[in-house]
């Protein structure tokens, strides 16, 4: 028997001419070429572009704008010059309330498909917004060395490839990041172990001094061979002059070590102001990008919650306690739970930190069964969960038995969220509330709210 040999589609060489009549989820142009669906990297609605193919699909064909012929109203020049290429951003080409009206309507369009909720069934929440250039706390660099571009590149990968993005900036990564990637590249290039770096992991912290806020930056740099004593001096000399603390980390997440400076402390803070509020942790733990945008969350949630003082609070997918401490000022007791042993220590770390004795933290893997729980025996009156991107639908049902007044889910993802909200309102809740946050401006991440209320 014959193998049959499957063939890549022959992208053809010569750009065609589009007219763009909507936007994908993805925010990218849609237009139709002979009736097969084409999405146009760089194009809006209303537009008459010129667009090369990337690639051929059975159902679709992939195209990038090269020239745009009649620009939408909605239409801005990118701030980046790096923006077309880079895969770090994707909406730099369209208006921040243009972004944000996107990403509602993903969120509109998922309920309405997946929780059978129209709009007019629940409260749209006004979106939340904050400085959508210089944002990104947290990030993966990727690393390459690349003879014929001169040496090492470091950024954010290419749109449809695997190839790092010649950069020497970025307008999406806090000031202090975005003026590194030239000094970090000219670092690499000189170093023995050049070709064996694969990426830089950034954690950026925040430091008060006399009153005054600033950014801690700390670098995680992933090596696959030992590092000569050369090596070693090079990285400590330029973490010195750039006052960073940095990290290396020769296998997995637990052999991450500090280099410099050499305190013994591995930790960095951000600060909750409305909460009094000083939270720690290691630069590889989980923490939001945006600072602006994760205070206005937390904020947020704990209206939609309606503390009372006598309220018991359970936290699902805590964490280092992000919403648990802040919870915990507003009412009786909180039950931080999360899968990570680690960030169960973290945030018992922060509550001792903060001087608050009205938490608990469990770990437990919220993907099983909650029964055989002590803490799930509780009586909660209100309940926060923030789960990943693959959503909670493993415990939604056990959720909704424990029967609290409200909930309030904050999901990054609105097809999981939409999903998991059919479940709350077949077992008796009501969707009050729903609304999005920018927490990832100039890409089609789409980080929403939603508040559920018991019936009867």
């Amino acid at each position: 028997m014959s193998k049959r040999r499957f063939r890549r589609r022959r992208v053809p060489v010569e750009p065609v001419e589009l007219e763009i009549t909507s936007l994908s989820h993805e925010g990218r142009g849609v237009a139709h070429i002979d009736g097969k669906v084409a999405f146009v990297d760089g194009a809006l609605p209303h537009e008459l572009v010129s667009a090369s193919f990337v690639r051929r699909r059975g159902q679709f064909d992939e195209l990038t704008a090269q020239e745009i012929k009649n620009p939408a109203p909605n239409r801005v020049t990118p701030r980046c010059q790096f923006a077309s290429r880079c895969g770090g951003c994707s909406l730099q080409h369209m208006d921040a309330q243009s972004q944000i009206a996107l990403k509602q309507s993903v969120l509109l369009e998922q309920l309405q498909h997946l929780a059978k909720l129209a709009p007019e069934r629940f409260q749209l929440l006004p979106s939340l917004q904050a400085e959508s250039f210089h944002y990104r706390r947290k990030a993966r660099l990727a690393v390459r060395v690349v003879e014929r571009k001169g040496g090492a590149l470091v950024g954010f990968r290419e749109k449809y490839s695997s190839f790092i993005t010649d950069m020497d900036d970025c307008k999406v990564l806090v000031p202090e990041v975005a003026a590194l990637i030239q000094p970090l590249r000219d670092l690499i290039s000189q170093l023995q172990a050049r070709y064996s770096i694969p990426q830089i992991e950034v954690a950026v912290g925040e430091t008060r001094t006399a009153g005054v806020a600033s950014n801690r930056v700390a670098l995680v740099f992933r090596h696959l061979q030992a590092l000569s004593p050369s090596d070693l001096s090079a990285f400590t000399e330029f973490a010195r002059h750039h006052d960073l603390q940095l990290y290396l980390q020769p296998r997995g997440i637990e052999s991450v070590h500090k280099l410099h400076p050499d305190d013994g402390e591995d930790r960095l803070q951000y600060f909750l102001p409305e909460f009094d509020l000083t939270m720690n942790f290691h630069p590889m733990d989980f923490t939001q990008v945006n600072a602006d945008i994760n205070r206005l969350i937390i904020h947020r949630a704990l209206n939609l919650l309606e503390l009372k003082a006598n309220d018991v609070v359970l936290d699902l997918f805590c964490g280092l306690g992000n919403f648990t401490l802040p919870l915990a000022t507003r009412c009786s007791q909180v039950i931080g739970v999360e899968g990570s042993v680690e960030m169960v220590k973290r945030g018992e770390e922060n509550a001792r930190l903060n001087k608050l004795s009205n938490t608990a933290f469990y770990a437990a893997n919220l993907c099983e069964s909650l029964s055989d729980k002590k803490w799930a025996a509780a009586r909660f009156s209100k309940i926060l969960l923030d789960p990943p991107r693959s959503g909670a639908i493993e415990i939604m049902e056990q959720i909704a038995q424990f029967q609290a007044r409200k909930i309030v889910y904050i999901s990054c993802n609105p097809a999981t969220l939409a999903r998991d909200s059919a479940v709350l309102i077949q077992h008796g809740y009501q969707l009050k509330s729903a609304g999005v946050m920018d927490m990832f401006p100039h890409t089609t991440h789409v980080e929403s709210i939603a508040e559920f209320e018991r019936l009867g």
